[in-house]
């Protein structure tokens, strides 16, 4: 249980990070693009690569305060990256054909969960419109 707790104080700090940074650089960006949540990714990615590289490699850093950084902060900041180092990891392992395939249904099937998500959305506001 107390693990729990850990990862649960990071993934706090991590979401409110991610909404901080996101609304930060998206408001100062002035473009028609997420720039902020493609920033997140992109730094959420780096330092979840970083802290797992470090912290396995050294006993300085405990199970607990590895997974309050690594599940718990980058978790909350981005699940991207954790979705990028298990990329890096089949691909480290040199199974590039399960990479391809979790890279391809991860984006795929996200982008096809949101379309769905949305139209189903749609349905029920379309529903209450009608009542």
């Amino acid at each position: 249980m107390r693990l729990i707790w850990y990862i649960a104080v990071g993934g706090a700090a991590g979401s409110v990070t991610r909404y901080l940074v996101g609304v930060a650089i998206q408001s100062r960006s002035g473009l028609d693009f997420p720039a902020g949540t493609l920033l997140v990714n992109l730094t959420g990615s780096l330092l979840l690569g970083f802290l797992i590289r470090y912290a396995l490699a050294t006993p300085a850093i405990s199970p607990e305060i590895r997974a309050l950084l690594t599940t718990g902060l980058c978790g909350g900041y981005t699940t991207f990256s954790t979705f990028s180092y298990e990329t890096v990891a089949l691909l480290q392992d040199g199974d590039w054909r399960r990479a391809l395939l979790y890279v391809g249904l991860s984006v795929g099937g996200s982008i096809i969960g949101v379309l769905l998500g949305m139209a189903g959305a749609q349905q029920v506001l379309s529903l209450r419109q009608a009542l």
